[in-house]
């Protein structure tokens, strides 16, 4: 899921919200300003029943996005590389490179934002008691009621043991400690994921033909179906490669460039001659990074290919291929024997693995 807009880093982590994030917050502005505090709280202004659905809205998306920087900073504090979290149409999503190292590392990450938001349920219902115990009986009280409630039931519903949700990752970890392979956990979670999916879509079929929120939970059954689907399919994709080392893929000897060297000597001299898309760039002994054709033909003829290196990761030959997979499917690594560069990998090198694999 793409950010649309970004609104910046919390606590170190890139926020991005996509424009589907809209339609929870006209659902939820609306429904409460438009139709459930008019009928509870009769009589007020207009503008008061707008402003109390606008703002519990606001509130209700700084409740998810509280729900996705729990996960996002656990995972970090677990040894994940966080990437980002971005709200869209059904919640939030935190996104982080690789894999849990253990089953208790996975507890702790999928725990967190569940957790999170209970506490928030509990904080808000206390506050929302407090409001009506010292007579304040009012739209004010109803708004923070029904945010203590709508995340004890985001809470709940973030527990059901069907991948991906938080209850499956529970799941996943559980099954992963039991048997000692996460692969064969992986699909069995992702069945579960499957199979609830389609029981709530068939559910959603039902209840729409009487109310509204039946497309809802269809919805979420189609989104539950295909998430739990790429799982399934990545699960299958690291088993093929489980204990292959990367030089069998990597290709050895890269021919590498100098930083000195010119955008339009590059073109002319070595692009015909090699015709890779990413070459190593090196200054004396020390590999800098690398340097791709595609950028260098943005660039004028006289730059120094030196200035638009860009950063690659490095890894070891002897590295297995499918720990490095999510870094694989996008970016380049740079592959070391001790000090010496030994070879580099693409994205398109893996692609051609992956079909010559049985």
């Amino acid at each position: 899921m793409n950010d649309t807009f970004r609104l910046g880093r919390i606590g170190g982590v890139r926020v991005g919200v996509n424009w589907t994030v809209l339609v929870i917050f006209i659902l939820v502005a609306y429904g409460l300003g438009a139709e459930r505090l008019p009928q509870a709280y009769k009589g007020l202004n207009p503008v008061v029943y707008a402003l109390g659905g606008l703002l519990t809205a606001v509130a209700f998306l700084a409740s998810l996005l509280a729900h996705e920087l729990a996960h996002a900073i656990v995972a970090r504090r677990n040894g994940l590389t966080v990437e980002g979290v971005t709200l869209w149409l059904l919640g939030g999503v935190a996104r982080f490179e690789g894999e849990p190292a253990s089953p208790g590392a996975e507890v702790r990450i999928a725990g967190s934002g569940p957790m999170v938001s209970l506490l928030l349920g509990l904080v808000l219902g206390a506050g929302a008691g407090l409001l009506l115990v010292t007579g304040m009986d009012g739209l004010v009280a109803g708004c923070v009621a029904w945010l203590a409630a709508i995340n004890v039931v985001l809470a709940f519903f973030n527990v059901i043991p069907a991948a991906p949700l938080d209850g499956g990752r529970l799941v996943h970890a559980l099954l992963w400690r039991l048997s000692g392979d996460r692969t064969k956990a992986t699909l069995r979670t992702a069945q579960t994921g499957h199979g609830v999916g389609w029981a709530a879509t068939v559910a959603g079929f039902y209840l729409s033909l009487w109310t509204f929120s039946g497309l809802w939970l269809i919805l979420v059954g189609w989104f539950l179906i295909v998430a739990s689907g790429l799982e399934a399919g990545q699960a299958r994709t690291r088993a093929r490669l489980d204990g292959i080392p990367i030089r069998r893929i990597m290709t050895p000897d890269p021919f590498t460039v100098p930083g000195s060297m010119t955008a339009a000597e590059f073109l002319h001299e070595m692009l015909p001659r090699h015709r890779h898309t990413a070459y190593p760039l090196v200054d004396g002994d020390v590999v800098r990074g690398v340097v791709t054709a595609a950028r260098i033909r943005d660039e004028d003829a006289g730059t120094r290919i030196g200035a638009v290196v860009e950063e690659a990761e490095r890894t070891s030959a002897e590295a297995s291929l499918a720990e490095l997979l999510p870094r694989l499917t996008k970016e380049r690594l740079l592959v070391f024997d001790g000090d010496r560069l030994v070879g580099i990998v693409t994205p398109r090198d893996l692609t051609r693995a992956l079909e010559r694999l049985p």
